[in-house]
């Protein structure tokens, strides 16, 4: 029936226009509109215009697109593929702006190729079959908040280097399986131990509660780093938006990792506002190497708070500060095998092992 067609584009159409023209806030908050319509056709624009291009496709069988409503239909799919035109070529974007970022930041710029078979026709994650996951580790003794994932190569290397992931979701939501699946299975298949953590939301503790809890598992993956076969001396931090302070607290209050890794993070203060629960609070000349990723036009973190957290940072740090500025980019663009993701994902790769071989 033309109705059902008409419903399809109207739904695309909906999640397509908060993608092109999200209205960004003014300052950073835990979610808004714009970001839960829009985000996932910001980094899924091929499966949605396949998903139009279909619908198009049994209308025209069905001689839907010889009734009004199904040539408004068409219409309004004709339009929202302009739509989608532009989130790609946003997204193309995100290469050369990460290998600018790399040669701005290290002194290198690495030549990124995208696996186009993977980004176009199926960019959910998928752990390979070459990674086991470990799952639902104890690191402490408060149940689910206290469990931990690891991630890891089936031949089970030794000398490692560890991505330790912190989730996002404001400190009040999120899960250790969430963000980041497809960064985490990528460096497993490539040799490294991944770990990804719960830590306590609101609701089961406060804050410094949650930074507690991050510190206890890297302190769990040092003491089982024989176990696992993880490389002590290179352990990096990493987290996607509240997952993000938590790496950049971890990593500027004493814990002797690596690197830190910050995907869409919040900077700001935790609770009831005390500058303590700031990273700013903490930036110093001894900081680890940090690289920052974050959307241009993120619609619940804004691009300033982290231009500003870079700007402190770089003002003080001897180490080398990464920031890649995606262009288009929302919040949560760590989900899928997108142009945007595996773009910063292969950022991530070349900045870790700079890291390793020359501090």
């Amino acid at each position: 029936m033309p109705i059902g067609y008409l419903f399809t584009t109207l739904l695309v159409a909906w999640g397509t226009f908060f993608a092109v023209a999200a209205r960004r806030p003014r300052r950073s908050r835990p979610s808004s509109l714009s970001f839960w319509f829009g985000f996932l056709l910001n980094e899924l624009p091929f499966l949605a215009f396949f998903w139009l291009l279909a619908s198009t496709v049994i209308a025209f069988g069905q001689g839907d697109l010889n009734t009004r409503i199904g040539r408004v239909g068409l219409g309004i799919a004709l339009i929202t593929t302009v739509g989608l035109l532009v989130i790609v070529l946003r997204s193309l974007r995100t290469r050369p702006a990460v290998e600018v970022a790399m040669a701005d930041g290290l002194g290198i710029r690495p030549q990124i190729r995208l696996p186009w078979t993977r980004i176009v026709l199926f960019p959910f994650p998928l752990r390979p079959r070459t990674v086991e996951r470990i799952a639902d580790l104890a690191y402490g003794d408060l149940g689910r908040p206290n469990l931990l994932d690891v991630y890891r190569r089936r031949d089970r290397p030794t000398g490692c280097p560890t991505l330790i992931h912190f989730h996002g979701g404001a400190f009040r939501g999120g899960r250790k399986s969430r963000e980041a699946r497809p960064l985490l299975y990528r460096l497993a298949r490539r040799g490294w131990v991944c770990v990804s953590a719960n830590y306590r939301l609101a609701g089961e503790g406060s804050y410094p509660d949650p930074l507690a809890d991050a510190r206890g598992v890297i302190a769990w993956v040092r003491r089982h780093a024989d176990e696992y076969g993880v490389d002590p001396d290179a352990v990096f931090v990493a987290g996607s938006s509240a997952g993000g302070h938590q790496a950049a607290m971890c990593a500027l209050t004493g814990e002797p990792v690596a690197a830190a890794i910050s995907l869409y993070g919040y900077y700001g203060t935790v609770g009831g506002g005390d500058p303590s629960t700031s990273p700013h609070a903490y930036v110093k000349a001894d900081a680890p190497p940090f690289f920052v990723a974050h959307g241009d036009r993120d619609t619940v973190v804004v691009v300033d708070d982290a231009r500003r957290f870079v700007a402190d940072l770089r003002g003080v740090s001897t180490r080398p500060v990464v920031y890649a500025e995606l262009p288009g980019a929302h919040h949560t663009f760590d989900v899928f095998h997108s142009i945007r993701l595996e773009s910063v994902i292969a950022g991530i790769e070349a900045f870790a092992a700079a890291i390793r071989n020359y501090y």
